[in-house]
């Protein structure tokens, strides 16, 4: 499953109609973002269609980084229907990464 940039606009549908969803909180001008995009490209590989994958621009769409309390980033939410369920701020190692996700699967 590839990776999904979602907005304000198409955040219900593309993540809280999913299962589990594992939201990435960026900007381009951020550097360690810049640092986990081909963490989260290696672990969508591996995770297949068991986790969505999500990329949210907080300059582009401001209100669903301040509904979820995103104050620094990366910040990393995973979301299980519809609800979010653990947050990870700065970067995390894919390993890191898979323990979160395997406590919500």
């Amino acid at each position: 499953m590839a990776i999904v940039n979602v907005s304000d606009q198409s955040f219900s549908t593309e993540v809280e109609g999913s299962g589990t969803v594992l939201v990435d909180f960026w900007a381009p001008w951020c550097g360690p973002c810049k640092m986990i995009a081909p963490v989260l490209e290696e672990l969508d590989k591996e995770i297949g269609d068991s986790v969505k994958i999500a990329k949210v621009n907080v300059d582009d769409n401001p209100e669903s980084a301040s509904r979820f309390g995103v104050m620094s980033i990366p910040t990393l939410i995973v979301f299980k229907d519809g609800q979010p369920v653990d947050k990870v701020v700065g970067f995390q190692s894919k390993d890191a990464l898979k323990n979160v996700l395997s406590r919500h699967q």
